[in-house]
């Protein structure tokens, strides 16, 4: 098996967008992440919904491997990169999340059901109001072989 390269952060800054971050990759292209999902989501990032000021205080972890807000706080630099891959339609792509609903012959009540989300959130990923998640973008691949 080959060994897996964890992607790397150069750099990260707090974006103007609440909750955002502008990371350079040591291998990629720069990108813009919304965190919000996970720090409304954790506990452990709690007190990041209640400062801006402490957000904004974001700096690179050794190696690259994560970024810090305290010695409490801090992101890994792989839940970053999926995010990076999630928001920007690597995973899946709308078009994509679309043609595989069609080639199914899926409605979208049908597809819902057999990713068990909602039909909004399938209407959201159709439309690319939202990113896709990986697990979305996975289960699509699992089906597809049923």
């Amino acid at each position: 098996m080959p060994k897996r390269t964890l992607p790397r952060i150069v750099a990260v800054a707090a974006d103007k967008e609440p909750l955002t971050l502008r990371i350079r990759w040591e291998k990629a292209e720069d990108s813009r992440v919304d965190v919000s999902g996970l720090v409304e989501t954790f506990r452990i990032y709690e007190p990041l919904r209640r400062s801006p000021d402490l957000f904004a205080t974001v700096r690179l972890g050794q190696h690259g491997a994560d970024i810090v807000w305290s010695d409490e706080i801090d992101m890994s630099a792989d839940t970053l990169w999926r995010l990076t891959q999630e928001q920007t339609g690597a995973t899946m792509s709308a078009c994509a999340f679309r043609r595989w609903r069609e080639r199914k012959a899926y409605t979208l009540d049908a597809a819902a059901r057999a990713l068990g989300l909602s039909r909004r959130t399938v209407a959201y990923y159709e439309q690319g109001a939202k990113p896709i998640p990986r697990i979305v973008a996975l289960a699509t691949r699992g089906l597809e072989q049923v």
